[in-house]
């Protein structure tokens, strides 16, 4: 793997700042935090500018609206958005970073035609459903059930933890259609439109005090058959193909902003002891990066991100908690001006080891799949 830039890729990025620059001033002020109808359109209005300019789903085929980028453009890309402190992806993120890249690598023509190119436009917002609140951090674990009628599947059931529910225009929902054969080989992926007849959809309120965060109840809703990704049963394989993006390719921006904050707490940490702590942080989100290139290159080239994406998740998000702990000791001692950009920092960060999958739940997935070790013994 060759990741070096090209005389091609610093074109690239020459092109991408001075859009950028331009583009930035254009730009409102960001709306407040529990302003939805705001940040849709904020969010929205961001991500056409992209399409509009040829940098929307950077590595999304072109039939569908992308630009078919090669992995060190991929990554060009991410540096210069997070560095120039372009908006974040917002209510576009699981649509952008999860749905559309599933649907790019499982969906069928006819779901890929009717959704890449809105997703890609601004024009459809997606949430996640797939967390339950009797399950944990055991996804295989749900229990909404789905029952074949004809054309369709009657649905109910209950999730939680939708990111970004009660804006979304569509889900990605995992549903137990089998449940006469083990956990993991009777789940069906289905792409769900939220404003189905039976579904009521209920803020969660964060410790931030946002409310991006869902809980979802689902009483009898008819979703058509054809809005199956892959076969029926087979969603437990799917949704795999969904974590490799949510764990290995969606945190590429957030990696490089990781970096920045780290390298701008630098000046501030005077303590020998916090200054190693500090040091060591750096190289992990540096030696991150690197397997973050990897990542991104083996998705450009099989179509998902491969089993780096488990080891990143989990590197990333231990070394960001312990940033997150350091930058707060450092402002505990009045050595730091931006408080409320570290507090929030913090605050988010305390997720993170929870996020998209639990530390623990990494650490067993990595022994178990990755280095062939005994599984963890089953307690009932």
């Amino acid at each position: 793997m060759d990741l070096r830039y090209s005389d091609a890729d610093e074109a690239f990025r020459a092109e991408l700042r001075s859009w950028l620059a331009r583009s930035l001033a254009e730009l409102p002020s960001p709306p407040g935090r529990d302003d939805w109808p705001a940040r849709v359109r904020y969010d929205t209005d961001w991500q056409r500018r992209l399409f509009d300019a040829g940098y929307a789903g950077i590595n999304w085929p072109k039939a569908y609206g992308g630009r078919d980028a090669s992995p060190s453009e991929q990554l060009v890309f991410h540096e210069e958005t997070t560095r120039a402190k372009a908006p974040y992806v917002g209510v576009n993120f699981v649509g952008t970073l999860h749905a559309g890249p599933t649907l790019v690598a499982e969906g069928s023509e006819a779901q890929k035609s009717a959704h890449l190119p809105k997703i890609l436009r601004g024009d459809e917002v997606w949430c996640q459903c797939f967390s339950e609140p009797d399950a944990g951090s055991d996804l295989a674990g749900l229990t909404t059930r789905a029952v074949r009628d004809g054309d369709d599947y009657v649905v109910t059931g209950r999730k939680t933890w939708c990111s970004f529910g009660h804006v979304g225009e569509f889900g990605e929902l995992l549903v137990r259609t089998d449940p006469d054969v083990p956990k993991h080989r009777g789940i069906t992926w289905l792409i769900l439109p939220m404003g189905l007849p039976g579904i009521e959809v209920r803020p969660i309120e964060t410790l931030l005090g946002s409310s991006e965060f869902c809980e979802v109840f689902l009483d009898e809703v008819r979703v058509p058959v054809a809005n199956r990704i892959g076969d029926e049963n087979d969603g437990w394989r799917v949704t795999n193909v969904t974590l490799s993006f949510e764990r290995g390719t969606a945190f590429v921006s957030e990696m490089v902003d990781a970096l920045r904050l780290a390298e701008e707490l630098a000046p501030s940490v005077h303590d020998v002891a916090e200054r190693r702590e500090l040091a060591h942080v750096i190289a992990e989100l540096d030696a991150l990066w690197s397997l973050t290139k990897r990542n991104v290159s083996q998705a450009g080239r099989t179509g998902v991100p491969g089993p780096g994406a488990m080891m990143l998740k989990l590197g990333y998000s231990e070394a960001r908690d312990r940033l997150g702990e350091l930058s707060m000791r450092v402002l505990e001692r009045g050595i730091l001006d931006v408080h409320d950009e570290i507090v929030e920092e913090r605050l988010r960060t305390l997720s993170l080891p929870i996020a998209a999958g639990t530390s623990q739940i990494q650490r067993n997935i990595i022994g178990e799949r990755l280095l062939g070790l005994p599984k963890e013994q089953r307690w009932a």
